[in-house]
């Protein structure tokens, strides 16, 4: 399922809790920069509807972020981000080392060098970052001398 207002991005599976999926996209706004440190977040409610979800998993998945001190919540204030530094950290390395696991696990199976590997990780890895900014420059009007 995608949604709109920003949150488009956002697909479920129907392998795992819809609340461990909202909180994974948070970690992922927020290693990406799209959710910064301290930033207010939607309610509980304004997220239920944004997504389409039942307001209880909303209200779930805010209540893992806080255990995970992923998010902040004093009194009556809006919940944001958290400014720890060392959860920021943390949740970037998570998610960097998720995705390492999945990619590793894949192409074991073919037996590559590993300088091999790490050439075409790189070739990739700059190709599609170059792609971006071209992408993204094209988006402004600009071209690439």
């Amino acid at each position: 399922m995608r949604t709109g207002g920003g949150w488009e991005e956002v697909e479920f599976n129907s392998r795992d809790p819809v609340y461990l999926q909202v909180v994974r996209h948070f970690k992922e706004m927020v290693v990406t920069g799209k959710l910064e440190a301290n930033q207010v977040i939607p309610s509980r409610r304004e997220l239920g509807a944004l997504l389409k979800i039942n307001p209880n998993t909303a209200q779930r998945a805010y209540k893992e972020m806080e255990e995970r001190k992923l998010i902040v919540t004093e009194g009556n204030s809006p919940s944001r981000i958290t400014q720890d530094e060392t959860v920021l950290r943390a949740i970037r390395a998570e998610l960097l080392g998720e995705a390492v696991d999945a990619f590793v696990s894949s192409v074991r199976k073919i037996d590559v060098p590993v300088a091999e590997l790490l050439d075409l990780v790189k070739s990739k890895y700059v190709e599609a970052r170059d792609g971006k900014a071209d992408g993204d420059a094209a988006e402004r009007g600009e071209g690439r001398p």
